[in-house]
């Protein structure tokens, strides 16, 4: 192990761990979490989701903005759908995508403010 990150002597802080314990969530919700982060993993459904942070779009929209294939933009708006971070709504023979609420709009915003963040 790094010792730098390790501690040097073995002592519990029994306030510190039990704030943590108060504010962890059950596993359930635990894991319920790593998959909503797991659907951030992925650079193709994080920029939709940022194309789609301008705005409602279809298919052939988010297509052309990404230069990507419309099946494959496809694919990953059913995963997007299907975790709950994009709707859609028909409107005659077209499909309009858009981000499904304000947190999901959030959590891009802050992670691009994180990530713009000088060490």
């Amino acid at each position: 192990m790094d010792e730098e990150l390790v501690c040097q002597t073995h002592e519990v802080h029994g306030d510190a761990v039990d704030k943590a314990r108060v504010f962890m969530p059950d596993p359930e919700t635990v894991e319920q979490l790593a998959d909503f982060f797991k659907i951030f993993g992925d650079g193709t459904r994080v920029r939709i989701l940022l194309a789609l942070d301008a705005g409602e779009m279809c298919v052939c929209d988010i297509s052309e903005t990404l230069g990507m294939s419309m099946s494959a933009v496809s694919h990953q708006l059913r995963m997007l759908r299907d975790a709950h971070l994009v709707t859609s709504r028909r409107d005659g023979r077209s499909i309009y995508y858009s981000l499904c609420d304000d947190h999901v709009r959030t959590v891009l915003e802050t992670a691009l403010e994180h990530v713009g963040e000088e060490d």
